[in-house]
């Protein structure tokens, strides 16, 4: 299921999708440095370098590039486990896991704002999209990606994957939201904790 779009027109030049593109790198940019509180669409404009009308021809208000920039990190996120997973031979779908943890981390790590933002959650639950959590909209889309390359019934595995997810996004929040511990050894816990509940499953 396709999220909303949170543009209020789609670029169709090229010039106005790298128009769009400079906007989201200049918000990311700005929650790096100032956080979501302290990003305003002036603020954007002036980084990205175009007037702040032309920013609201794109985005009706500040929380409409975040959530353009949340989706533009879910496609990557989703985009990067898939090429991982082409490189590799699974005997388990839920072997995947693994690949879906270091994608995860590896955003964490060296997208900007990614950080600050994760998947939405800072800014609200429901920001990618209005009628479904974060957490779900993630687990709709690692769902139809394992399904379709294990060959596992969505039905199946759809309750699980959300457990999971939330499970996971609970337990990573321990090093990468609070840290309170350190990484590395909450995502091996992770890892193991995740693993072991979806292995049961089949």
């Amino acid at each position: 299921m396709a999220s909303p779009t949170p543009l209020r027109r789609q670029p169709v030049q090229q010039r106005s999708a790298r128009r769009v593109e400079k906007m989201l790198q200049a918000c990311a940019s700005l929650i790096d440095d100032l956080g979501y509180d302290g990003v305003t669409t002036t603020l954007i404009a002036e980084k990205a370098g175009v007037a702040v009308g032309s920013l609201y021809q794109f985005f009706p208000d500040k929380r409409a590039v975040v959530q353009a920039l949340t989706q533009r990190n879910l496609d990557h996120y989703i985009r990067t486990t898939s090429e991982r997973l082409d490189t590799i031979e699974l005997e388990h779908w839920w072997d995947a896991v693994d690949v879906c943890l270091d994608a995860y981390v590896e955003l964490h790590r060296t997208v900007p704002a990614f950080a600050r933002i994760r998947f939405g959650d800072v800014v609200d639950l429901r920001l990618i999209d209005e009628e479904r959590e974060n957490n779900t909209v993630v687990a709709d889309r690692l769902i139809e990606l394992l399904a379709t390359r294990f060959n596992v019934p969505r039905e199946e595995v759809a309750t699980q994957m959300a457990v999971a997810v939330a499970v996971a996004d609970g337990v990573l929040n321990l090093a990468f939201r609070d840290h309170v511990l350190p990484e590395d050894t909450v995502v091996n816990e992770t890892r193991k904790i995740i693993r072991a509940y979806l292995s049961g499953q089949l």
